[in-house]
């Protein structure tokens, strides 16, 4: 499990650095479907959830000790350097002898490693779909990830509205493929 679960930690983490590298100069101001960031804004949102692993991961750390050390802008000059950068990183950690079963403490509580690496799977697979709509690119999403996160997701996706991170779930068409779900699930309209 923990080698299937790295691959597809590392196939998303690949596919939104591939939209990272599409964005054109004059597109980073430009709205995403998660309204309250722009395309810039988005990115420097998974680029700082990269940037916690290896402190929660490889060095036992707690959220309370990082807390400031990832706010503002962590993209600096060279957006495309700064996510590669964080997204070895923060593959690396996971990667490490032990990482998936230790116990990280995360702002909601104690979670094992692999959990962790599974929220944050799902987790940049729908935001590789919104990088992918704010900035007009293929926002077909691989079947891997898409069934993956619909596996990491639907335990808890009654939740996520109430966690005031999400929209309310979008009811789903009759007969809606896997992506169209999954988008559903967390508030988008694929």
């Amino acid at each position: 499990m923990t080698d299937a679960l790295l691959e597809r930690h590392a196939e998303a983490l690949r596919l939104f650095g591939e939209r990272v590298r599409d964005i054109r100069g004059d597109q980073w101001g430009a709205p995403t479907p998660c309204t309250e960031w722009n395309v810039r804004e988005l990115v420097n949102h998974v680029t700082a959830e990269q940037l916690w692993i290896p402190p929660l991961v490889a060095e036992g750390r707690t959220v309370e000790q990082l807390e400031g050390s990832f706010s503002g802008d962590v993209l600096g000059d060279d957006p495309v350097a700064a996510w590669d950068r964080a997204s070895a990183a923060a593959h690396a950690a996971f990667a490490a002898s032990g990482a998936m079963d230790r116990t990280v403490r995360l702002s909601y509580g104690p979670a094992l490693g692999s959990a962790y690496c599974s929220e944050l799977t799902a987790d940049c697979v729908v935001h590789t779909w919104d990088l992918a709509r704010g900035i007009g690119a293929a926002d077909r999403l691989p079947d891997s990830l898409v069934e993956f996160s619909i596996k990491e997701i639907m335990p808890y996706a009654d939740g996520l509205a109430a966690s005031g991170q999400y929209a309310e779930p979008v009811e789903v068409p009759a007969g809606a493929d896997a992506q169209t779900r999954l988008l559903a699930m967390v508030g988008r309209k694929g």
